[in-house]
């Protein structure tokens, strides 16, 4: 449980270094940049999860590329990725397509796009897709995986991994003006960032829903021995969802809304329901996947 102590605190640390350091970089920057106090403070978290995750990476032996999440060739990482990046496009679609036949969302925003707009919103939401698919998958799924693996086993990994990916989801936004911004401002973000956290009971279908999509991309990465797939099936099923978050919007008078969670407007219950059986389809695959191509290589 060492690793796992040791990314707790990195964790800690980040959420520290926004509280301390956000009010005397806003001193420093806001003068010649009109940044938002909490876009500075979020970019400060941000930098100190960077550096300590290096320096945590360095102390527990987990910087080489197979800790990870990229031992895998160059060739087969890109192949795995981009079939993974389809099956999370078209899985996700499923889940999209079955929330529109239910009338849990409203499609009207999608008629005020045109052709550009619709094919640069697409454009935008790979990219970012993918930058979430790269980080989350690297720090989670790569080196914490392996260290918690290293030291208590394949189990705990994925259980353990699966809640922190699940917790960090709802670290949440603040909204602090130029005005009202003083030294105490940075203590008021992290308060604001863990606010969800003051309410269980209201995140619940959420905080379940996505650690069960945690263990399925955990079970994929200890399957196949990289982070190729999971960072493929994560930027696919991100990717959707955030084209449906610019095309649509929850229908709030549907009698069946609360299938969605009231943390995002998508993620609860009925893609929790999805999920379970599209991890047990994933082991399955993934695991004769796995298989054929170590005999292959035998």
């Amino acid at each position: 449980m060492r690793a796992f102590a040791w990314f707790l605190l990195l964790i800690a640390f980040s959420l520290g270094c926004m509280a301390v350091f956000s009010y005397p970089a806003w001193l420093l920057l806001h003068p010649h940049f009109n940044f938002p106090f909490p876009r500075i403070g979020e970019r400060i978290g941000m930098l100190g999860f960077l550096v300590g995750f290096l320096l945590v990476a360095r102390r527990l032996r987990l910087g080489d590329r197979a800790s990870l999440g990229f031992g895998a060739p160059r060739r087969i990482y890109l192949r795995e990725l981009s079939l993974g990046l389809v099956i999370g496009v078209l899985t996700m679609a499923l889940v999209v397509a079955s929330m529109t036949l239910l009338g849990l969302l409203d499609w009207h925003r999608a008629a005020r796009l045109g052709g550009a707009g619709l094919a640069g919103l697409i454009a935008k939401r790979l990219l970012s897709g993918l930058a979430v698919g790269l980080i989350e998958e690297t720090a989670l799924r790569g080196a914490m995986f392996a260290g918690i693996q290293r030291e208590s086993g394949t189990l705990l990994a994925i259980a353990l991994t699966s809640v922190v990916y699940s917790w960090t989801h709802f670290l949440g936004v603040a909204h602090i003006p130029p005005a009202a911004v003083n030294p105490d401002s940075g203590v008021a973000l992290l308060e604001a960032t863990l606010g969800e956290f003051a309410h269980p009971l209201g995140i619940a279908d959420a905080f379940l829903c996505l650690t069960a999509v945690g263990v399925v991309l955990a079970i994929v990465r200890s399957l196949t021995g990289n982070t190729a797939a999971s960072m493929g099936l994560h930027a696919g099923w991100v990717w959707v969802m955030l084209v449906v978050h610019g095309l649509s919007a929850p229908d709030l008078a549907s009698p069946l809304r609360f299938l969605l969670s009231r943390h995002d407007g998508f993620t609860g219950w009925l893609v929790l329901a999805w999920t379970v059986p599209l991890g047990f389809a994933l082991r399955w695959f993934y695991s004769r996947r796995a298989a054929s191509y170590r005999s292959s290589t035998a």
